[in-house]
């Protein structure tokens, strides 16, 4: 390894450290220590930017978190666990903030429930759309009508979409070239594949999506001179829900024809 790559590989260790919850002296000191091995005050500051001093209180907070050891001797001696370790760790800590933070915002209760929306969201982002996509899967009672180009068909959504029939949904499917359609049929056997009404390859549509008849997405790929999406952000959507929504009435209005089809 390069020392440009290597610096480069601390750096970002240090700064996944950071988002972790650690102080930038300790995720300084955890990385330093997992360079040498096993080391002194002295032998982490010297190859990291902390001062002597601070390496002790930097130790005591890596020990409350379960990343280092220490040895009882003159000058102690301080060690790093493994990555593998380490990363088990972070994960199942993150687990638990995510679960825990699950249930306290599913505790909350809106003030005033909308059963009814009158505008639309707008949602910026590849990951973000598929977010909102992942979630409106999950909440699907009846049908899932989906139209989509093939790079925005991914292992997350085709195991949405899985999940969906598992639990009685309808699944009709759109959009994908003959490829991914044989793949959907191994994967979703339970989907539906028709033929769509255009070309999607001659437009920048990104996802049409209409769930149980009240919930819509559309989404285009924000592209350049040669029509491809040019970074992962260059995916919007705008989003709408309730039997009245504007977006909502114009999409059914659009997947009518296969609607009335598969009745």
């Amino acid at each position: 390894m390069s020392a440009n790559s290597s610096d480069n590989a601390r750096a970002v260790a240090i700064e996944q450290l950071e988002q972790f919850g650690l102080s930038t002296y300790a995720a300084r000191t955890f990385v330093a220590l997992v360079g040498l091995g096993t080391g002194t005050a002295k032998d982490v500051s010297r190859v990291a930017d902390v001062p002597r001093t601070r390496v002790y209180d930097a130790v005591d907070e890596l020990r409350d978190h379960g990343l280092v050891d220490v040895q009882q001797s003159t000058p102690k001696e301080f060690w790093a666990i493994s990555s593998e370790t380490t990363g088990r760790k972070v994960e199942r800590e993150w687990q638990h903030r995510a679960a825990v933070l699950t249930e306290a915002l599913d505790e909350i209760e809106p003030i005033e429930r909308r059963d009814e929306q009158r505008g639309v969201w707008t949602v910026s982002g590849r990951e973000t759309v598929t977010d909102r996509v992942l979630e409106f899967c999950e909440n699907a009672e009846d049908r899932i009508v989906y139209m989509t180009v093939e790079e925005l068909l991914t292992k997350d959504v085709v195991d949405a979409l899985e999940a969906a029939t598992d639990r009685g949904v309808d699944i009709d499917l759109a959009g994908v070239s003959p490829e991914v359609q044989e793949r959907i049929q191994e994967e979703v056997p339970g989907a539906e594949l028709f033929e769509s009404l255009w070309m999607w390859s001659d437009t920048p549509a990104g996802r049409l999506m209409m769930v149980d008849g009240e919930t819509t997405l559309v989404s285009v790929l924000v592209d350049n001179e040669n029509g491809q999406p040019t970074t992962p952000e260059s995916e919007t959507a705008i989003w709408g829900s309730g039997e009245s929504n504007s977006l909502v009435v114009v999409l059914r209005a659009i997947f009518t024809w296969r609607l009335d089809d598969s009745n």
